[in-house]
């Protein structure tokens, strides 16, 4: 119980600090406040599998695809509150979730192969998409605005945005901070660490990736729901492009891998500085918020293998250590802050 007073503490004082954020923040730097959470969640939803689970697919906007074409198409075609929307979205991804784990965990395929196997499913969602006219097609689908309507998730300013996503992302870090006391935690990280060793202990290494990649994927649809909701409007390649797909993971991995505050830290960290590049280059160098992101990831990748939150645990056990101290044995990834 001590164990979830503890981590309940920042959660608070983040919850209370981004509160005041709309009383001291202008519209701009609110939605680069919402994009850092819309881009955390996602980061969050992704960790379950590709951290805790060590599953590292490219493919998260498959999910993140159906979540927004599913709320954004009931919405527009019969009227339906994307608050219903979101949980149909997401009931679809997690059944597809489902059938992606099955045909390609119970084949054996892991590491690289799994990685292009959904980076391909993600292109043919692309595919499949711009060629279906009741979505839109290639142009996608536009939400049409009806006013400050809460019920259809629309809101005059972004206040309502705002407190929805850091709901989601607060609740996001809560989901993942539970599995970190619970067996199911466990059994992700023991997958990841070792999974012959993990099956040979007893642990149904098929049915805890399957599982890990359908609770992934439904947090994910629902992130999708809100980003088509946000921005009114869902494109191919604005929710299913192999970009998105990349962006999602990168910030967990610059954060920290298998940590419960790693894709948040990566997010509040990137974003804004992404945002900024491509405001002051981006009408003389395009895509300069993509070679920050590359150039970000490499720095992380030689000096931060854990990713900041691992750098800083590492530092903390250091010094709560003491010089003259041995080292203990480390701790699980998924153990982490």
């Amino acid at each position: 119980m001590s164990r979830y007073k503890e981590f309940l503490f920042p959660v608070i004082v983040f919850a209370l600090a981004a509160l005041i954020l709309p009383l001291v923040l202008s519209a701009y730097y609110m939605h680069i406040a919402i994009l850092v959470l819309v881009w955390a969640y996602l980061a969050t939803s992704w960790n379950i599998l590709g951290g805790y689970a060590g599953q590292h697919s490219l493919g998260h906007g498959l999910y993140m695809g159906v979540g927004a074409y599913a709320s954004t198409y009931l919405a527009i075609t019969y009227g339906l509150s994307p608050w219903i929307g979101l949980i149909i979205g997401a009931i679809l991804a997690a059944g597809l979730g489902w059938f992606v784990g099955f045909a390609t965990f119970r084949y054996g395929l892991k590491g690289a192969y799994f990685a292009l196997v959904t980076i391909a499913l993600t292109e043919a969602a692309v595919y499949v998409v711009s060629n279906w006219k009741a979505m839109g097609g290639a142009a996608g689908l536009e939400v049409t605005y009806l006013g400050n309507k809460p019920w259809m998730m629309q809101f005059d300013g972004k206040l309502g945005y705002f407190l929805i996503i850091l709901v989601m992302t607060l609740a996001a870090v809560l989901i993942t901070q539970w599995l970190n006391g619970r067996r199911f935690g466990y059994r992700l990280v023991a997958v990841r660490e070792n999974e012959e060793a993990a099956e040979a202990m007893g642990v149904n290494t098929l049915g805890t990736k399957i599982n890990a990649t359908v609770l992934s994927a439904a947090m994910t649809a629902v992130g999708g729901s809100f980003f088509a909701q946000y921005f009114t409007y869902v494109g191919p390649r604005t929710v299913f492009g192999e970009t998105v797909s990349v962006q999602i993971l990168l910030f967990a991995i610059i954060g920290g891998l298998g940590t419960v505050w790693g894709p948040l830290v990566g997010a509040i960290i990137l974003v804004p500085t992404a945002e900024f590049a491509r405001a002051e280059l981006g009408t003389t160098f395009q895509g300069a918020h993509l070679l920050l992101y590359g150039a970000v990831l490499v720095l992380t990748m030689l000096f931060m293998p854990n990713g900041i939150v691992g750098l800083a645990r590492d530092v903390r056990r250091k010094l709560a250590r003491g010089p003259g101290d041995e080292p203990s044995a480390p701790l699980a990834e998924g153990g982490g802050p």
